[in-house]
């Protein structure tokens, strides 16, 4: 077994070790980084991140819906892989070490598992602030999610949050009428900020409490994740913001 000759995974479970895959808890997004970037969307090799799933023509059957930014140690992705069986997810790191641990991560949960389970996400490395278009049709995701997200608490780096009024441009242009972005932090400034671009943008309106309080996906935003538990954990605050894209009306 691949788990008892390598010793960054774990013997009893098959898991990769986390601790042999540690990184800094957050990268410049706007430095240049060293990694293939795909032309367009028809230039993504979909096939080499869900190869149980393609067809005859060598192509995924189905294409992605929900993508994880900034995905962290994968634990939403492999939260909603069981809650929606159904649907393509990606998650897109910039971290090359945490990439590759939840590449691994998800490979051995693939081994572990029966009945074709965790075969629906994959991870990729990738700078999101910059390249969504290039991985994205246009209106193809139906839920984007930004979990915990770098502060970037000095005013001059607050162009390195991955929201803003700009970016939520473009993740209006991948989002489908009706997709939902998901948005959570323990930084009430931050939370703050979220939530007011949200608000600005014409693209964009909140969720009521009652659609809040039915929607499955809410209740994983702070339990799925290591940085959401270890908020749990020091009984601290969270502000969330969930927002819905309508529909272009000219």
């Amino acid at each position: 077994m691949e788990s008892e000759t390598k010793p960054t995974f774990s013997k009893s479970t098959g898991l990769p070790r986390k601790r042999f895959y540690r990184a800094r808890a957050h990268s410049n997004p706007l430095s240049d980084s060293h990694f293939p970037i795909p032309i367009s969307p028809a230039h993504v090799d979909f096939s080499l991140h869900f190869p149980k799933l393609v067809g005859a023509n060598n192509e995924v059957s189905k294409k992605v819906e929900f993508a994880d930014i900034g995905c962290g140690f994968g634990g939403l992705l492999i939260s909603l892989a069981t809650l929606f069986p159904d649907t393509l997810m990606i998650g897109m790191e910039l971290r090359d070490k945490v990439t590759e641990y939840v590449k691994e991560r998800i490979l051995a949960l693939r081994r572990t598992s029966s009945g074709g389970q965790y075969e629906n996400i994959s991870v990729v490395r990738t700078n999101s602030m910059k390249y969504i278009p290039n991985y994205f049709e246009k209106g193809q995701l139906s839920k984007m999610f930004f979990l915990f997200p770098d502060p970037h608490f000095k005013e001059k780096n607050h162009r390195r949050r991955v929201i803003s009024i700009d970016l939520l441009d473009e993740y209006a242009y991948v989002l489908r009428a009706g997709g939902i972005i998901y948005t959570i932090t323990d930084v009430e400034e931050l939370g703050e900020w979220m939530r007011s671009c949200l608000e600005k943008h014409p693209m964009f309106e909140s969720l009521t409490q009652e659609e809040l309080d039915s929607d499955p996906v809410v209740e994983l935003l702070c339990s799925a994740t290591e940085e959401g538990q270890k908020v749990a954990r020091n009984g601290g605050q969270t502000f969330r913001a969930v927002f819905r894209r309508i529909a272009y009306v000219s």
